[in-house]
């Protein structure tokens, strides 16, 4: 079992910046991809960014540019630096890894950006 726990959420205006931490316990084998969606509400849940353990990246088109994921393996630890935030980005956080072919969430951080 891994648990996966969230911080850095919060209210913040339009242009402004948040970062995000993702801190994993519990693996007894190294974690392989981490990522970070999020659900906006009457939305479905969707991919943010995912980054693998050799540090390959991924983004949505929408946050290309601004949002930055990064990992510290020795921490098990994923962040998500957020700039430039725009009200469209408001929405609940989720953290996800993958251990042993199973996907683990994290609770979720709310992200509200005012315009």
């Amino acid at each position: 079992q891994v648990q996966l726990v969230e911080s850095g959420g919060g209210l913040v205006q339009a242009g402004g910046s948040l970062r995000l931490s993702c801190a994993a316990s519990g693996s007894t084998f190294p974690i392989n991809a981490m990522g970070w969606y999020r659900q906006a509400p009457g939305k479905q849940r969707e991919l943010v960014a995912t980054i693998s353990r050799g540090g390959n990246t991924n983004y949505a088109d929408s946050v290309k540019g601004r949002f930055t994921i990064s990992r510290d393996n020795a921490k098990n630890t994923v962040y998500l630096q957020m700039n430039n935030l725009k009200p469209e980005d408001t929405a609940v956080y989720y953290c996800k890894a993958d251990y042993l072919l199973s996907p683990y969430w994290g609770q979720g951080t709310q992200v509200t950006v005012s315009s």
